[in-house]
């Protein structure tokens, strides 16, 4: 029984490191090249299959799905990889241990990439929702850096937008 209980807590801590190790990665992958953050996708896919009921795999899982749409908007996998950031996020949210703050973070991440593809038709449209969602966040949990970052990205990708489209 001890034996179970140190190797559960065991595999958790592996699993948590591995999951830092790629996040880390992750910061870098902007800058890398679009396979480099196809195969991380893929990575996450695997670790998210081996641990169903984890939050912070399918968050990462999401969170890089988007990231890549971001990054590419026009790539051919990346509708593929909103649908499934978008369905990962809708599990998140019918799991009890997933932080509402986290949810709410990536369903305006989700937003902001849709306008992202195309801000002449998504702009407008789903505007609002990528400000209610960061501001839901923050109100949850002030200390979401995240939230703090993409709201603050989304502002400026904003005020760009109109003081360009100014005469």
């Amino acid at each position: 029984m001890t034996f179970q209980i140190f190797n559960g807590i065991l595999n958790h801590r592996v699993f948590v490191i591995a999951l830092f190790v790629m996040a880390s990665v992750s910061i870098h992958a902007q800058q890398s090249s679009q396979e480099d953050m196809l195969n991380l996708v893929a990575k996450l896919k695997r670790i998210e299959a081996m641990q169903p009921d984890s939050v912070q795999p399918k968050y990462q899982l999401a969170l890089q799905s988007l990231s890549f749409a971001v990054t590419y908007p026009h790539a051919p996998q990346t509708e593929n990889m909103i649908a499934e950031a978008e369905q990962t996020i809708l599990q998140l949210s019918e799991m009890k241990a997933a932080a509402p703050s986290d949810i709410c973070t990536l369903r305006g991440f989700l937003y902001m990439v849709r306008i992202v593809q195309n801000p002449a038709q998504n702009g407008q449209r789903y505007y609002l929702d990528v400000m209610q969602n960061y501001e839901k966040a923050l109100k949850l949990n002030p200390e979401n850096q995240l939230a703090k970052q993409l709201q603050q990205k989304f502002y400026e990708g904003m005020k760009h937008a109109t003081s360009s489209s100014m005469p």
